[in-house]
């Protein structure tokens, strides 16, 4: 037993052999400014904070934590010099400071002597870049400050912010990452009111006067505690602290507020303050926080209260302490050693070769980083180098105190509900979630969220760019008024902008040259470009558009529309005779009869279907004329360039009237709808739902990711519009063509398209629906959107419209049937081609039917000395006239058919080559002198 015994005495004195003693004492720094309101309360908590390490028992054992104080007085030079005098004393880390600025320059100090540096308010979030390894933030950095803010204004629908900060690393680190966050919620910063610290009264008055002739009413409060407050005093004294405005300050001001309990000065400051929004980083409630705060009252010279900061600064001495203790608990051992790149230039009183490296401080460095523990602030934790679960109080001023009115977390966003964190924090952001707050009372005393903007009081008007249009003058045109413009849309705008609750100046500047319609597309880009700030006219709303402006709520009905049959008109057995008027169906009967006629003529020596007698070929005349209306023939006659094949046009005579259907509400069953301004006897534009038919113009066409609010194709009247068969064409080919025709003979006058070739000129008239456009995000937009619609309500926007553009319908939907009918003055170019043709057969026919009756002539009197032509009858030539028997002869001969007249030719040119072989005989006689069987009984 006593061997055992003095064998584990021996291991234990080997052990304590092999683990170096841990040190009596271990120092470290603090840097920050002491009378500052966050530096006093720092200071009181770093001091409790040493006291509570070095009375835990399991914490450093046996060895005595001290710390250091430097003032910094809030300047980077005399923080830069505290921090050197801090390294002379080899402290092993440096908790602080509260400044940024001094936070960039004393980060490369401590990477030179890797020292590791825990800062507890230095929040810009430049400072996590790997440009300074050893510095670490025991807080949360602004980027998540400035995501709560832009989500706060985005809640209340704003979209333009004035940035008011102290022009410093931290106000500008801040200030990128609230408009880097503005711009994800569909907002941005107009104005960035920055000021430099020490700024004077005089100085910061000008700048919220030139902030306040902005257009933004929503300012964001970035800077110290001093310079802050100082900003709502002098803005309570210019009256910027009254209904319509929104004040949110960022988490500075929160701490103020903590920090004092003096009722004085919450008298005099809070009166100042009445309806700011301001935040403060979260900490959740616990034994722990409860009985630091307690001991803090008591431990405070001026009986003040402690911020979050201090409760930061508290855990970021433990953070220290513990990585300290878990470096000495794994055998570490605190050495020092001389840099040789760190020495005293000649008559230097620096001592920078006092200054010692700290040979484990990347070991220590670790240790600081994996801290994992449950401090007054909830959990301490690290990803990466970021603070985990970041969370945000939202504040608002009241009376002599403050209310929560909701709370902001990287995860749920804006919410009611406290931030839990179950799952150890980490979890993405959840942007979906709906966001909500409770009501808040604003500056005025009222809980109506403002509008957020008025009109810039800069004394410049807004430049107004209107088409100079030369086509479709009724909508914009140039004027010799004082506006220099007229037109339906400048009186539409201009009865708009008198609906505003505010005064509106502008200025039109027409674009284009006055020669030709200029480009709507040009137009639009130099209202996204800045160089106007608007575009009244009658501006498309298309895809490629909707990405760079907004648009207002369309006041121009557009020529979109779809032919459908949904009215069936009456029908009768003569309802074929209405494509064409009586005069041209007179006309193209005579005209049908004549080509039969020709016809005949043409195929009368060559078809036998065309042979018979009289009265066979007269039906045959008027059948071939008859059919030719309504069928291709069966029979096998040679096609002519001349053929007028009418049939075609029967695609003009559907079975259902073709109308233009308008209806208020796209109702599930119709496929036709347009939508525009109500018309007489129609609901007003709100009632209707914003939807167009967009099958037809699909490349124009912006779907739901439109910025024209419920401009979306419904696939259903998709679907429905392509089974329409009064709109589908029957000939691939000109099917369109007819479409077209269709569509434009539908459009009122003012609507049809002009095929100049100039720029927009046909997209403008058969856009989808037209308005006009603003810059992107533009509050104007939105308030005279409802001023249209008040417009439109009120029946001012239809006498507006009666007032410039005819009232007059469609002919589609006129009761005059005959205003469609085609007339001879439509087809009397093609009636002249087809005559022309006829005429032109008919002669080359009757010229090669005279050269061959005129061979076989010559040929039959090359054969009789009698002279008896071309029959040799010597009766028949004694009893009539030799005018009368050739016309005779000639009709017999026409009555031939080709084939014969063939033969008979090649007949009589072998005799007479015959003859002229056997030396000229005398009249032949046989039957070549006789007249053939076929001209004696013509068939």
């Amino acid at each position: 037993m006593e061997a055992r015994l003095l064998r584990v005495l021996c291991m234990c004195s080997a052990l304590a052999v092999a683990l170096p003693a841990r040190p009596p004492s271990v120092t470290i720094g603090a840097l920050f400014t002491f009378d500052s309101v966050i530096g006093s309360s720092a200071a009181t908590a770093i001091r409790l904070a040493v006291d509570d390490i070095n009375r835990d028992a399991t914490l450093l054992r046996g060895t005595n934590l001290s710390v250091l104080l430097q003032d910094t007085k809030c300047s980077g030079f005399v923080g830069t010099i505290q921090a050197l005098e801090l390294m002379e004393k080899q402290v092993v880390a440096v908790v602080g400071p509260q400044s940024s600025g001094i936070a960039h320059v004393i980060s490369h100090v401590v990477s030179q002597l890797r020292v590791p540096l825990v800062s507890f308010a230095a929040t810009d979030p430049a400072l996590t870049s790997a440009q300074y390894p050893f510095f670490v933030r025991a807080a949360h950095d602004d980027a998540f400050q400035m995501a709560a803010v832009a989500d706060i204004v985005a809640h209340f629908g704003w979209r333009e912010v004035t940035a008011v900060y102290v022009d410093t690393d931290y106000g500008r680190g801040g200030v990128d990452a609230l408009g880097d966050a503005l711009e994800a919620a569909r907002a941005r910063i107009t104005y960035k009111a920055a000021f430099p610290p020490g700024a004077d009264r005089a100085a910061l008055g000008d700048l919220l006067v030139r902030a306040n002739m902005m257009e933004s009413r929503v300012f964001v409060v970035h800077a110290g505690p001093d310079s802050g407050l100082d900003i709502f005093a002098l803005a309570h004294t210019l009256n910027m602290m009254d209904s319509g405005y929104v004040w949110i300050a960022t988490e500075w001001l929160a701490a103020a507020i903590d920090s004092s309990s003096s009722p004085s000065w919450r008298a005099i400051t809070m009166g100042r303050i009445q309806g700011v929004l301001t935040l403060r980083q979260y900490t959740p409630d616990s034994d722990a926080k409860r009985s630091l705060e307690t001991r803090f009252s008591a431990a405070s010279r001026q009986s003040s209260s402690i911020n979050v900061y201090g409760l930061f600064a508290y855990d970021a001495v433990w953070m220290a302490a513990r990585a300290i203790d878990q470096f000495l608990g794994d055998g570490g051992n605190i050495s020092f050693s001389v840099d040789p790149s760190i020495r005293d230039a000649n008559g230097s009183a620096l001592r920078l070769s006092s200054l010692r490296v700290l040979d484990q401080g990347e070991q220590l460095l670790r240790k600081v980083i994996l801290a994992n523990f449950t401090g007054v602030t909830g959990q301490v934790r690290f990803d990466g180098r970021t603070l985990v679960n970041p969370a945000y109080e939202v504040l608002n001023v009241g009376g002599t105190g403050v209310r929560r009115v909701g709370y902001w977390s990287n995860h749920t966003r804006l919410s009611v509900s406290a931030p839990s964190w179950t799952d150890g924090g980490g979890r993405a952001p959840n942007r979906t979630q709906q966001q909500q707050l409770y009501s808040v009372i604003w500056p005025g005393d009222t809980t109506a969220p403002p509008r957020g903007w008025v009109f810039p009081n800069n004394g410049r008007p807004l430049r107004i760019g209107v088409p100079y249009r030369t086509t479709y003058k009724q909508f914009v045109s140039k004027d010799s008024g004082p506006d220099g413009a007229s037109g339906y849309c400048i009186d539409v705008f201009k009865a708009a902008v008198a609906l505003l609750p505010y005064p509106v100046p502008v200025s039109f500047v027409l674009f284009g040259d006055g020669v030709k319609n200029p480009s709507y597309g040009e137009l639009v880009q130099r209202v996204a470009d800045g160089s106007m700030d608007a575009a009244v006219g009658d501006i498309s709303i298309v895809t490629n558009r909707t990405r760079v402006v907004d648009f207002t709520q369309p006041y121009v009905e557009s020529g979109l529309v779809i032919v459908s049959p949904v009215k069936a008109t009456s029908s009768n057995e003569w309802a074929f005779l209405k494509p064409f008027t009586p005069g041209m169906w007179a006309v193209t009967g005579a005209f049908f009869l004549f080509v039969g006629a020709v016809v005949w003529i043409l195929e009368h020596r060559f078809n036998p279907e065309f042979r018979g007698s009289p009265r066979k070929q007269m039906v045959t005349i008027f059948w071939f004329s008859f059919s030719t209306m309504f069928f291709a023939h069966s029979e096998e006659h040679r096609e002519h360039p001349w053929a007028f094949r009418p049939h075609h046009l029967a695609l003009r005579c559907p079975h259902h009237q073709l109308q233009l259907h308008r209806q208020p509400h796209l109702h599930p069953d119709s496929a036709a709808a347009v939508h525009g301004h109500p018309g007489p006897g129609q609901p007003p534009l709100q009632q209707r739902p914003h939807r167009l038919p967009g099958g037809l113009l699909r490349p124009q066409l912006h779907d739901g990711r439109a910025r024209r609010a419920g401009v979306a194709p419904p696939r259903a009247l998709h679907r429905r519009v392509r089974r329409q068969p009064a709109a589908r064409p029957r000939q691939r080919r000109r099917g369109g063509h007819r479409r077209r025709a269709a569509l434009r003979r539908a459009l009122p006058l003012h609507q049809l398209p002009v095929q100049d070739g100039g720029a927009g000129v046909h997209q403008e008239r058969m856009g989808i629906r037209e308005s006009s456009a603003f810059q992107r995000d533009s509050p104007l937009a939105v308030d005279l959107s409802t001023a249209i619609l008040t417009l439109s309500e009120n029946g001012d926007l239809q006498r507006i419209h009666d007032k410039w553009l005819s009232p007059g319908t469609c002919s589609s939907q006129s009761t005059d049937v005959g205003a469609d009918r085609l007339n001879l003055s439509s087809f009397w170019g093609l009636f002249l081609i087809s005559g022309v043709a006829c005429f032109v057969a008919l002669l080359i026919y009757f010229a090669r039917i005279l050269c061959q009756f005129c061979e076989y002539h010559d040929g039959g009197r090359g054969g009789s000395d009698e002279g008896g032509g071309v029959f040799p009858d010597p009766e028949r030539s004694l009893r009539r006239p030799a005018r009368l028997s050739s016309l005779r002869d000639l009709m017999s001969f026409v009555d031939m058919k080709e084939a014969e007249v063939k033969r008979a030719i090649r007949s009589r040119s072998g005799e007479r080559r015959l003859d002229r072989s056997m030396g000229g005989s005398s009249i032949s006689e046989g039957p070549s002198l006789s007249r053939p069987s076929s001209i004696t009984s013509p068939v």
